[in-house]
């Protein structure tokens, strides 16, 4: 992390110099110290395999997602759009920032507020025309959080994923009863 704020200074500054690299490293020092991130819980796990499927699947919707919203911008006539709201059901900081990134990163789909205690996104959607494609969509979502866990996620959360269980907030409510 600390290496990526000198590299990405230098960037800023469009500069490979000693200076901008020793200005890099003083900011960096600031930045670290002064705010300072929770760490990150990793569950050292990581199956390569997935792991491209993840990266070539997103390649795939990137591509599907740029192709969508350029035939609706040529397309005549107003384009349905819909907020949709998409449980998950990993209760994993990582695991959510990933899925809503992914989603966000797709054209044609972005992530406009994430309820972390309930582990739910709210996303807003181009093209959506009925309540099918809103079940299309969720089901999409909870697909690349499955993809996204069984890249990276903990050996718990693939069991929840693989075995299909409720979301998260439906199993947080039947815990309380």
């Amino acid at each position: 992390f600390f290496i990526w704020l000198v590299v990405l200074w230098m960037l800023l500054w469009g500069q490979l110099t000693v200076l901008a690299a020793v200005t890099g490293i003083v900011v960096a020092v600031v930045v670290t110290n002064v705010f300072r991130l929770p760490a990150a819980e990793l569950t050292g796990r990581v199956n390569l395999w997935w792991l491209v499927v993840a990266i070539v699947a997103f390649l795939g919707h990137l591509v599907a997602g740029a192709l969508q919203v350029a035939s609706l911008a040529i397309k005549p006539g107003t384009t349905q759009t819909a907020i949709i709201r998409s449980p998950l059901r990993i209760d994993d900081d990582l695991i959510m920032t990933h899925v809503a990134v992914a989603l966000s990163l797709v054209p044609g789909s972005t992530v406009i507020e994430s309820d972390r205690t309930n582990r739910v996104l709210f996303m807003h959607v181009l093209d959506v025309t009925s309540a099918e494609d809103v079940e299309k969509f969720r089901r999409g979502a909870l697909k690349w959080e499955k993809l996204i866990v069984r890249a990276v996620g903990s050996r718990e959360d693939l069991r929840l994923v693989t075995d299909e269980v409720p979301v998260f907030a439906e199993r947080r409510r039947e815990e309380a009863r």
